[in-house]
């Protein structure tokens, strides 16, 4: 499981630093591809295979799905980490998350998500207040 948060920066080449706990966990090859709200999804390649076999059962007859698959697949990429722990983002996912220094990495279960700091922070204010409430929604029974 991936939890937790950590703040790094992004260098001018796009390399970002991934704390080591979550490194052993991602493995030696990892994808990461836009994620939903402005930032990025990093999965290991097990979690990466059960996502793209869910993703496979959506009927390519539907608009959204092929708008979301488009999106998905377009911007997504295999990666190592360097011998120094770094992870190497395209440009086109770097402008996509709007990473310019501060990022936020955190683990989010099956994925680590990376944030840009000031995305973060906006994300975090615009729903703390609601937390109460969604955790109500999700859990009734």
């Amino acid at each position: 499981m991936l939890m937790g948060e950590f703040h790094h920066n992004i260098d001018e080449k796009g390399r970002l630093v991934i704390p080591t706990k979550f490194r052993e966990e991602l493995g030696n090859e990892f994808v990461i591809a836009r994620g939903i709200e402005k930032c990025l999804y990093v999965y290991s390649m097990t979690e990466w295979e059960k996502l793209v076999n869910k993703l496979n059962t959506l009927p390519f007859t539907k608009k959204d799905a092929r708008t979301f698959t488009r999106s998905f697949f377009s911007g997504a990429t295999v990666c190592e980490f360097d011998k120094n722990g770094r992870i190497n983002i395209t440009s086109p996912l770097v402008s996509y998350a709007g990473l310019t220094h501060e990022c936020v990495v955190i683990g989010v279960n099956d994925r680590l998500e990376i944030w840009s700091s000031e995305g973060f922070a906006n994300f975090m204010d615009a729903n703390s207040d609601q937390l109460d409430d969604i955790a109500e929604h999700l859990f009734e029974e």
